[in-house]
């Protein structure tokens, strides 16, 4: 797998774009915005999307999925269910943080703990990770050892807790029992900031280390 993360909206959100290096076939992980940005970026690489996946239901990481959907056809995975009312809340999102419009919508499919995403020769696991919100999930991809964590880890720091749905205790436990028994050498693409490791943040993230 290869992939590359581009900064997207105001809010600097790391939208991921991974494709199997065999196939061209890709995802977009998270497009939180600037769908023209992204769509240039993939076609300039010779991509062929196939999905989108979610980690959660927030605008800034699913602002720009309906332009993509719509303009590659393609379905969208994702998050769990348990934020069907963040989706169905767009417009006042929209107003909170003081983003662009997009229409509302409903996945072509949910995800939950232990489901598989392949596109490509590649896999993603689905691991169930609430507490940013109660339907936070990240993708894992063993075969390169790289964990696509949305907004429960970040170097340094950890997700926000106090919107809606959101559980401080939860977002813990979702890190200590989902993401480090992954190993110390798993790369951790966040969705704001800089890449860091599993190792990494055992060691010096004060809020779970």
């Amino acid at each position: 797998m290869r992939y590359i993360s581009i900064p997207v909206t105001p809010f600097e959100q790391n939208c991921s774009i991974a494709w199997c290096d065999a196939t061209k076939e890709s995802v977009f992980i998270d497009p939180g915005g600037d769908a023209d940005e992204l769509i240039r970026a993939s076609d300039a690489k010779g991509l062929k999307p196939v999905a989108i996946y979610l980690t959660h239901g927030h605008l800034d990481h699913v602002g720009g999925t309906t332009e993509l959907a719509d303009h590659y056809y393609i379905p969208v995975w994702g998050p769990h269910k348990e934020d069907a009312y963040w989706l169905e809340a767009l417009h006042k999102q929209a107003q909170m943080f003081g983003l662009p419009e997009c229409r509302e919508f409903v996945p072509d499919h949910w995800l939950d703990n232990g489901d598989q995403l392949l596109y490509g020769n590649e896999k993603m696991e689905v691991l169930f990770t609430p507490g940013h919100t109660p339907g936070h999930i990240v993708l894992f991809h063993r075969k390169s050892n790289v964990v696509f964590s949305g907004d429960l880890l970040f170097r340094g720091s950890i997700g926000r807790s106090d919107f809606p749905g959101g559980d401080h205790q939860q977002l813990i436990d979702s890190i200590k029992n989902q993401l480090f028994p992954l190993g110390d050498d798993v790369r951790v693409v966040p969705g704001h900031g800089p890449e860091t490791t599993i190792g990494e943040e055992k060691l010096t993230n004060p809020f779970v280390r």
